[in-house]
Parts: C-alpha cells; structure tokens; sequence
C-alpha cells in the first residue's frame, strides 16, 4: 500500500508539474483518456481440461488519462488484475498505476521522463511496445531525448529499465538510434523522385554477473543498420543486425546450462510493387542466436528487448489460428511472398463488381548447423536455411461481389506446422499437415441491418484430426449485433473427446462505448499476433468486456 500510494503521488506531481507550467502559457488543455475491462466467470468442465478457478471470477482492467497543453504532455495508466484472467501471466496479480510520463517539446527538442515505447528500424534491436491480448507490457522506465536538428535528419537515444509486470528487470538499457532522409537533408536532392533513408542503432544493456561458476558479460553491445529506398510504385527494406556473445537460459545447452557465448546475428528484407488493382512483396529473415533481452534469465515473453518478425499472413479465421507460427530466436531462415490482383469490373473474370485474388506463401527452416560441443554452441551458415522445415503455408483468398448486396469471400489454407519445434514440447510430437477450407458469405439486407456466415473445416491425419466449425452473426447498425459459433473436434481419434466449443455473444455500441457479453467454451491453444504467442488455456464460462474512450 505505502508504494501504490508513492507511486500516486508521484504521477500525480508529474501532471501537476505539467499542468502547472502550461497555464503560465496561456494554452487551451486536453484531456483524454480510454478504459477497458475484460472479465469471465470460470465453470469447471474437465472434459475440454478447463480447471476449477476458486474465485470463479477474474478480471482485467486498465485506464488511460492523458493531459495536454502546448509543448506539455502527461499521462498516467492505472491498471488492474483481481485475480488476472486465465492465459496471463499470474505475476500481473494485483493494482496499481504501470506507466506514467511527462514529455516536453521546446522546437526541435523532445524530453520525456518516466514510461516510453518506441522502436529502432523494424525493431531487431530494439522494441518496447505493448500487445495487451498477450499480456505483453516491457515499457521503459528513464528518460529519452529526440533531436531533429537540421531537415531530414533525426536521432534520439534513452536510458531506462523495462518493465516486469507490477515491477522492473534488473538490467539497465541505453540506445541511440539515428536516421538520415537523403533527399530531405541534400537541398540539391529535395525534388529527386528517389527516396533513400539510412540509419543506424545501438543498443546496449548492463546487468551484473552473479554467476559463480561461469564469467558471464555484464555488459552487452547490439547494433544495427538499414537502409528504405521508394520510388513510385517501388519499395525496399533491409536492416542487419549483430549482437555480441549474451549467454542466456533461452540459448542454453547440456554442455553450457548457463547459456552459449556465440555472437547473435539477423538480416530483414523486404521488397515490394504496389499499383492500382495490383500488387506484389517479397521478405526474407534470418535469425542466428538473437534472443535479446535485459534480463538473460527471462524466458517466454519477458523482458524482450529485440522483436523477431514471423513473415507468416496474420490469420483472423478461427480454424486457421490452431497451428500459427512463433518466431525461433536461436535461429531461423524465414521466406514470404505475396501478390494480390483485382480483376476489373466488366472483364471475363472481374465480372459486374470486380474479382479480388491473393496468394501468400511463407516458410521458416532452421539453420545449417554444426555443434561444436563446446560454449560456443554451434557454428552456421549465413543465411543458409538447413533441412528442418518448421512451418510452411500457402494461402489463396477469393473475394467476390456477386451482386450490390452480397459478398462472398473464399480461402484454402495448406499448413505445415512443426509442433514439436514451435511450441516446445521435443521431438515426439512430430509434424502436422493441415488443409483448410473457409466459406465466407456477407449480406447486407438494408441499410441498417447486415448478416454475415462463416463455414470452416480443417483436415489433418496428425494431431486432433479433423475440426469444422459455423459462424452466424447479424448486425444492427449503429449499435447491435449478435453471433453464435460452434467448433467440433469431430475427427479426433478418441471418441470421447470429440468435441462441441460452442459460443454465443451480443454486444451494444453508442457513441466511444461499448459492451460485450457472451457465453462459451474456449479450446486450449496458442494465440500469436506478429509471431510473438502465448499459451490459451481451455475455458468454458461467461464473459463481460466494457470499453470507453473519451
């Protein structure tokens, strides 16, 4: 209670400080904030392996207030977990405000003290953001300086901690990043049609060796460089990344339990042609020892400093989401290409209103190894995917407006999906080869009310076998709708646990608010956004969600 209550205070001093500086400026203030509060009621059911929740309720919640005046800007969130929900970390139990900061902006100058997220590049270095679906917060905690002091050119740098649910980790991070937009910065180059960008990152952490047994670094260096090139309709990505010898219990072996001393390194590219009706990227990753983080003892999700892209399409459908891909820090060679076509209207295969096509494939392989049974690990081959193939995807999207009031929307998904490798559990578990098959019918019966089916089915000869599911939501615009769903385990081999996951919600909309509630069973798996997951525990339950924003 006496550090809630000095965390309070010092929040409270932060706006003060800044509200109190505004008025003598004369400026009009605002303020904004958002709130949101998620809660189930847990019932017992041991057949789809949802535990008994002594509480029965859990809940999530957080506010954001925000104070703005001038150059000022102050904020606080207050968030709380009583007890928190089931797939979140339990550390994040209890109340308390999580991030507070007050920033100012004197001309080319930006100074903020307290709570950030930012990013270097694409973020191989350096990421602190927040995902809340996944229960991932490493805000950081210290001061960052952002100076543009002449056109096209920027740098910034900051000092801090990050964040460890109601805590911090133990290590201390600084990084300074620069970046120079040639045609900005060369008044000669201000009107070129080419647009070439360079920066560069440095990142480094401190965290004291306490091992006895093993001479671990306290102090250790990243870096990185990229370069974005545009052109018209053309574009272009790449950043590489290196990140000097970090034992950690996320790279560790039998022979080096404390972590392996190998350097870490990773290269992103993309490439992509965009125009009217058309379009086409291509990326490509690797990964070699790039767990990164401020703490070497995290694991899972925590304390991430580096953000490893999947290069796999974001699936939404529901069947689609039971084998997606978590990136593999210790090592990874990643493809994804996609391309999409709009055929015109009129034309043979474009039809009254248009044929939307799109394809997308991804792969990810491990590396070309060699062990070297020593600290060092392994030695690998730049940029050489080895034999161990740990996801493959190919995806094909049909949309169709069949007429003014219809739309129908098609998709066949082939998934190859290393479980053992991706989800940790070893070798026995093997691969899964999945095809999946999605119907999507949208009809708008008026202006104000629409109806929208989903049918899906997964085949497998591996894993849980065969899954169909249905979907059935119909909407009242502005304010209503309301769905229903059913997913059925009802190829899996033992009869008994084949499977009915129904659900149904409604929710209510006016204005910045809204409200949730339904009732259902959730299946046990993985949910991922970006190649970053965490582990859903089966559940079966009721559930409010109430959001706000103002």
């Amino acid at each position: 209670m006496k550090s809630l209550r000095k965390t309070l205070l010092t929040a409270g001093l932060l706006i003060s400080a800044v509200a109190s500086q505004a008025q003598l400026l004369n400026l009009p203030a605002e303020i904004h904030g958002n709130f949101q509060f998620d809660a189930q009621y847990y019932i017992k059911d041991s057949l789809i392996g949802a535990l008994d929740v002594p509480e029965k309720v859990l809940s999530n919640g957080f506010g954001n207030l925000n104070f703005t005046k001038g150059k000022f800007n102050a904020g606080i969130r207050y968030e709380s977990y009583l007890n928190p929900m089931l797939g979140f970390d339990t550390r994040y139990k209890g109340s308390g405000i999580t991030y507070r900061f007050a920033s100012y902006v004197n001309d080319e100058l930006e100074i903020t003290i307290g709570n950030f997220y930012d990013q270097f590049g694409s973020g191989l270095i350096f990421r602190s953001y927040e995902e809340r679906g996944l229960g991932i917060d490493n805000a950081m905690d210290g001061i960052r300086i952002k100076y543009n002091p002449w056109k096209g050119i920027y740098v910034k740098g900051f000092i801090g901690e990050q964040r460890s649910y109601f805590s911090k980790g133990p290590g201390i991070v600084r990084g300074f990043d620069g970046e120079v937009s040639l045609m900005d910065a060369i008044t000669s180059l201000n009107n070129s049609k080419t647009r070439i960008t360079l920066g560069g990152s440095v990142v480094s952490k401190y965290q004291k060796d306490d091992n006895d047994l093993y001479k671990l670094p306290e102090n250790v260096l990243a870096f990185a460089s990229r370069l974005n090139i545009t052109r018209g309709n053309y574009s272009f990505y790449g950043e590489y990344a290196y990140k000097y010898n970090d034992p950690s219990l996320v790279n560790a072996t039998a022979i080096s339990p404390f972590g392996i001393y190998k350097e870490g390194q990773a290269l992103y590219m993309n490439g992509a042609y965009t125009k009217k009706g058309i379009g086409i990227s291509l990326s490509a990753k690797y990964i070699d020892n790039m767990n990164f983080r401020s703490d070497r003892n995290a694991t899972i999700n925590d304390l991430n400093l580096s953000y490893l892209p999947a290069l796999t399409k974001q699936q939404t459908y529901r069947l689609a989401t039971i084998y997606p891909y978590a990136t593999q820090p210790n090592g990874e060679v990643g493809f994804q290409g996609e391309l999409f076509y709009n055929f015109k209207q009129g034309s043979a295969l474009g039809g009254k209103y248009g044929t939307y096509v799109a394809l997308n494939y991804s792969r990810a392989n491990g590396l070309d190894t060699t062990s070297l049974n020593n600290e060092l690990g392994y030695e690998s081959e730049f940029f050489v995917p080895g034999d161990s193939k740990y996801f493959e995807e190919v995806n094909v999207e049909i949309q169709k407006k069949v007429n003014k009031d219809f739309k129908l929307i098609a998709n066949y998904i082939y998934t190859l999906y290393d479980k053992g490798v991706i989800q940790g559990l070893g070798d026995a578990y093997g691969t899964v080869y999945a095809h999946i098959g999605i119907l999507e019918g949208q009809y708008k019966i008026n202006k104000s009310h629409s109806l929208r089916v989903e049918l899906q089915h997964l085949m497998t000869d591996q894993d849980k076998k065969n899954w169909a599911m249905a979907l059935v939501e119909y909407s009242i615009s502005p304010n209503w709708f309301f769905a229903a769903f059913n997913e059925y385990n009802y190829g899996n081999d033992d009869k008994d646990l084949r499977i009915h996951y129904p659900n149904v919600s409604m929710g209510f909309t006016k204005g910045a608010n809204r409200i949730t509630m339904g009732y259902g069973k959730q299946r046990e798996g993985l949910l991922c956004v970006g190649g970053v997951c965490r582990n859903v525990p089966a559940s079966n339950g009721f559930s409010l969600s109430v959001t706000s924003s103002f």
